[in-house]
């Protein structure tokens, strides 16, 4: 009775945290918009034009008249995990369960504009959709439970509005942002003796903001060279009865101290800095960003790590089209832990375990108004596998197979 109980509170967490994305930089987009993303992310100090909004208000600078960006994300995770060595004593006989989620396919998307209103000012508005993902195992067949056929969607969209000010090289910028999220959980817990348990879709508003700054070289005799920084703060978001209503079957009469503090998941500040080069047609890029996971109110509890995030980009530019490459990495913001709870609950359902992404994109300028911005990202399959021998005897593991694609189109116009 003692293991039912113990593997039914795990199983519970687990389906908790599978809500949370399965993306790139933890559950953060390498970045947003086609010209960033080809260029591995980068974008704190090299100007995008109007899809700079988000990733570094001060960039938007760079833009003349008036301009539109408009496009989406097509994001395509493959998660598989795997429990190896261990019968959780619910009569069902099975050995190394893999099930794959059949949520596939994500739209994510994102529209810019910006308008120069003189010399030194600039304002814009902006819609993106920082994440969108969720899991699902309502079709598995097979091994303990089915996974109780959960379903689970988690989306978040940001509304922004970046004010620039330019004074010779100096670029300063802040953008309100407006958060909207939200979450849904939902399985079937009769492998428990229970029923179909989910409190319906929550909805949240959060409220933060970037800072952003930048400056141009050229004034000092080093044209080219650009130095950015931003900073981005936290938001808090609180889901309703997702959390506590997932979890209620589990409690045994018992409170789950590895829970997070009600049904709080709060998106992590960050900060970050960059170096942009132009000579010729070359453009080379780096960014350096640091995401606050351990400080983020749910996270913190699951023993999610700070991450440090290194982009290099690289474009060349000729005439009315533009070629782009990249190369993302950050350590997994999810690690092997001293407890095994935490081990067993955050591959099974937090794998944001991708570390590599490799980027290419491109431009194609239709007329000087009008363009084609393209991006494709590839994360190779990154296996981890944590030990949970102490829960389920010796041998016993959770191991996790974690792969993404993507490709990012965008217009953009100017005038």
């Amino acid at each position: 009775m003692k293991t039912t109980q113990t593997l039914g509170k795990l199983i519970a967490l687990s389906l908790i945290a599978s809500a949370t994305l399965h993306a790139t930089n933890g559950d953060n987009l390498i970045a947003v918009g086609a010209k960033a993303r080809g260029m591995g992310g980068t974008g704190i100090a090299v100007s995008h034009g109007a899809e700079s909004s988000l990733g570094n208000g001060a960039m938007i600078t760079s833009v003349e008249g008036t301009e539109i960006d408009f496009g989406g994300t097509i994001f395509l995770p493959d998660i598989e995990t795997t429990i190896t060595g261990f019968n959780p004593g619910f009569g069902v006989n099975f050995t190394d369960p893999s099930f794959t989620s059949d949520a596939d396919t994500n739209m994510i998307p994102e529209v810019s504009i910006v308008h120069k209103i003189n010399e030194n000012w600039y304002i814009g508005v902006g819609m993106w959709g920082t994440a969108g993902l969720g899991v699902d195992y309502s079709n598995a067949t097979g091994g303990a439970f089915n996974n109780f056929n959960m379903v689970t969607n988690l989306q978040l969209l940001q509304f922004g509005v970046p004010i620039a000010y330019k004074t010779e090289g100096l670029s300063l910028a802040v953008t309100p942002v407006m958060q909207y999220g939200n979450l849904d959980i939902n399985y079937d817990s009769t492998a428990l003796g229970g029923s179909s348990v989910g409190a319906g879709l929550a909805q949240d508003f959060g409220f933060g903001y970037n800072l952003g700054l930048a400056y141009d070289f050229a004034a000092q005799g080093m044209a080219g060279l650009t130095f950015g920084a931003t900073y981005k703060s936290s938001i808090e978001m609180e889901y309703k009865h997702q959390l506590t209503t997932a979890v209620g079957p589990f409690t045994m009469g018992q409170p789950l101290t590895l829970l997070p503090n009600g049904d709080k998941l709060e998106q992590p500040s960050e900060y970050g800095l960059g170096l942009a080069y132009v000579m010729g047609q070359h453009t080379f890029a780096f960014d350096y960003k640091n995401i606050q996971w351990s400080d983020a109110k749910g996270y913190q509890d699951f023993g999610w790590e700070d991450q440090d995030v290194y982009a290099f980009g690289y474009q060349y530019t000729q005439d009315n089209w533009a070629l782009r490459a990249g190369y993302n990495y950050a350590d997994s913001a999810v690690v092997e832990g001293m407890d095994p709870r935490l081990n067993f609950f955050n591959l099974l359902g937090f794998p944001a375990t991708a570390q590599s992404h490799y980027t290419l994109g491109g431009s194609y300028g239709i007329t000087e108004a009008f363009s084609v911005d393209l991006a494709y990202v590839y994360a190779p399959t990154t296996t981890e596998t944590y030990d949970i021998s102490a829960l389920f005897g010796p041998g016993a593991n959770v191991s996790t197979d974690h792969r993404e694609d993507s490709l990012s189109i965008q217009l953009a116009y100017k005038f």
